[in-house]
């Protein structure tokens, strides 16, 4: 089934070599993703890309064609193979050019520590031309942020998971707030033992449809034969959260009498 939100929606692209060879796992897809779906807004693309100026571009300007809001996280840094900046420039037919309060950011950042500015600190201040630097409280790497639109916008944040998420929920919430709908969206979830998935499907299908536009979703943890064990979620939005928790409620409560009535075991699951 497919939970019907709103029509603000987003790309999320995680730049860096590091992620298409399987050295760094994509935590930052999953935290951009889920921190966008509960307030609301259709994330259409994750997308890993390698830090490669043919491969990134293209990916880019497609984005920014079809979404409200682009996050990239990844290659803001000093070295040599961090290039986002001029990827988002050259995407944009843009400038890469010396933002001067980005500058400032940076020089105060090593001011702080006792060290000057170098050609490499430097370049992490060019960003495309208009762009606003968004503040890191973690690192030294400002973010960049380009309004296409008062309803398109670009953000480009670090790949350090702790300066991505702080300057998401510091920034770049604050920056999409208008653009986010008036509604609540609330996870529910049971565990159920006991019964594998392909006898749980059917149940599944039946118990949803007390919910039409709820997102209901099954998760093997276990073996199929041996020892199921699956997590199942129900997502549900509405008007408010009340409204939306009751929603999933509903189908949840329903699922238990069903599995019950099949020989299944059904536990209380916390929502992540």
């Amino acid at each position: 089934m497919t939970l019907t939100l709103v029509q603000v929606t987003a790309w999320i692209i995680n730049i860096g070599t590091e992620l298409t060879i399987g050295r760094i796992v994509n935590t930052n897809g999953v935290f951009l993703a889920r921190e966008l779906h509960l307030r609301g807004v259709d994330v259409r693309r994750i997308i890993c890309v390698p830090d490669i100026e043919d491969e990134v571009i293209p990916v880019l300007r497609e984005a920014i064609n079809k979404a409200n809001i682009v996050i990239t996280t990844g290659g803001l840094g000093p070295t040599a193979d961090d290039q986002t900046a001029l990827f988002l420039a050259k995407a944009l037919n843009r400038k890469l050019v010396l933002n001067r309060d980005a500058l400032d950011i940076i020089r105060e950042k090593y001011r702080s520590v006792g060290l000057h500015l170098t050609p490499d600190r430097e370049k992490m201040a060019y960003l495309p031309e208009g762009a606003r630097p968004i503040p890191n409280p973690v690192g030294t790497a400002p973010g960049i942020h380009i309004i296409l639109s008062s309803t398109h916008h670009v953000f480009a944040l670090p790949g350090v998971p702790s300066e991505m998420e702080a300057m998401f929920r510091e920034y770049v919430l604050n920056a999409i707030e208008p653009l986010l709908p008036n509604i609540c969206i609330i996870e529910e979830g049971v565990i159920v033992r006991n019964l594998p998935e392909s006898s749980l499907a059917p149940l599944l299908r039946k118990a949803s449809k007390l919910c039409s536009d709820c997102y209901v979703k099954s998760h093997p943890k276990g073996e199929e034969l041996r020892k199921p064990i699956i997590d199942v979620r129900v997502v549900a939005s509405a008007n408010t959260c009340d409204e939306a928790r009751l929603k999933a409620i509903r189908v949840i409560e329903e699922l238990v009498k069903l599995v019950g009535a099949e020989g299944g075991v059904v536990e209380n699951s916390s929502k992540s």
